[in-house]
């Protein structure tokens, strides 16, 4: 018996024995390899009206899909970025949401959660970016914005330092130190011995709370009283300490806790 002839009697033994297993509907096989031309239409219209008349034409989840297209771009998005929105609330909770949780969002593959994370990286930097531009305290809303940008959505304590020059304008931005959910060590000597190896005559105190309160605890008080005092020693101004919460700010200077 030739070999083909052997390998159709044997392939008809395999569907006799396991039809179901092997018959495959090849009509639904496009739909699978390839976006529909309504998602293809859909896609063109969202972007078209982007260009035409900006991102306030635009709802929420709309601006989600436009990102969402590039990571996940065999599937109709709308359903997902509307999910999104529902399970953590703004599009800015979604933007810095912590990866673990948003794998937990069915469609949400590894390229989509490291899209969201890029984005989220390149506000803070365009945000940081634009502080080098300009003094410090003549654009303090900006220094809010960016801070809340960068520490709002932690879900640790993280407590970092606005290092600035003479002219108060922004020498470094660094983190300098990670903690528990109601807890970060900070160290004065730290603080004031990075600032002279920076060359900085003042600095911004930044920490947050992942409560979402961001009222001071006797604990930032007194941390903040100790960092006041062993920079006034070196001639290092202590401008202010800000607390970002989920939606709000306090400021020591401002509730005068800063003497």
């Amino acid at each position: 018996m030739g070999s083909l002839a052997l390998a159709d009697r044997m392939s008809g033994k395999a569907r006799g024995v396991g039809e179901k297993a092997f018959d495959f509907d090849m009509s639904e096989a496009p739909a699978v390899l390839a976006p529909s031309k309504h998602h293809d239409g859909h896609r063109d219209r969202l972007r078209a009206r982007f260009l035409e008349a900006g991102s306030d034409a635009l709802a929420d989840y709309e601006m989600l899909e436009l990102v969402l297209f590039r990571s996940i771009p065999r599937r109709d998005v709308k359903p997902l970025a509307k999910e999104l929105l529902r399970r953590f609330g703004t599009l800015a909770d979604v933007v810095n949401a912590p990866p673990r949780l948003l794998a937990e969002v069915e469609g949400m593959g590894r390229s989509a959660i490291v899209d969201l994370q890029i984005l989220a990286a390149l506000n803070q930097r365009v945000m940081r970016s634009g502080l080098r531009q300009r003094e410090v305290l003549s654009s303090w809303s900006a220094v809010v914005d960016y801070c809340h940008a960068a520490m709002a959505f932690e879900t640790r304590e993280q407590f970092r330092i606005l290092f600035l020059d003479k002219r108060n304008a922004l020498i470094a931005d660094e983190v300098q130190g990670m903690g528990t959910v109601d807890h970060t060590p900070a160290y004065p000597r730290e603080v004031v011995r990075r600032a002279l190896e920076l060359s900085a005559t003042a600095v911004i105190l930044v920490h947050n709370h992942p409560s979402g309160d961001p009222t001071p605890s006797g604990a930032d008080i007194e941390l903040t009283r100790q960092i006041v005092s062993a920079a006034k020693t070196l001639s290092i101004s202590v401008h202010d300490h800000i607390i970002i919460g989920r939606n709000s700010q306090a400021s020591f200077r401002g509730l005068g806790l800063l003497s």
